[in-house]
């Protein structure tokens, strides 16, 4: 008797059924319609082509594996979409949240993501831009940090 392996990962979900099907899984808060994750992808898209001059300054510091690792921009993570990810190492980093309504989207989004075991690192776009440096050093310990992978269908606690 075979059984499906499961596999978890930091990109959209929305297409793996057997995702869906493991109960009380942490991935299923991920789990958005076809319409919706359409539209989290053109807005990525957006982004992309659109970014923040401190996006702008860290892209530069973290692209082609400057970090030893790879990132990539504007990432769809279930219902969000991350400015950096690195997938491997399960990584976020975000910039910005330098207003009040920001820094509450900023929490919720921090806190679905921890939930699932992606560790995330936030910076507002003034430090990002007076200490780009500080920044990226900050990344790099994050990186060389032990952490564990989480582990598909634990219950949420």
């Amino acid at each position: 008797m075979t059984t499906a392996r499961k596999k978890l990962s930091l990109g959209n979900v929305t297409d793996r059924a057997e995702d869906r099907e493991v109960g009380g899984d942490r991935t299923r808060a991920w789990t958005v319609s076809p319409a919706r994750a359409e539209q989290l992808k053109q807005r990525a898209r957006d982004m992309r082509r659109n970014p923040t001059e401190a996006q702008k300054a860290l892209w530069e510091r973290l692209k082609d594996k400057r970090c030893g690792f790879t990132f990539n921009r504007e990432v769809v993570m279930g219902s969000a979409i991350v400015d950096f990810a690195c997938k491997t190492r399960w990584l976020v980093v975000e910039t910005g949240g330098d207003s009040e309504s920001e820094i509450t989207l900023a929490a919720l989004s921090d806190r679905k993501l921890t939930d699932v075991g992606v560790r995330v690192l936030r910076f507002a776009n003034d430090a990002v831009l007076a200490d780009t440096d500080a920044v990226v050093k900050a990344i790099k310990d994050e990186l060389q940090k032990p952490f564990e992978k989480p582990k598909i269908g634990t219950a949420n606690a």
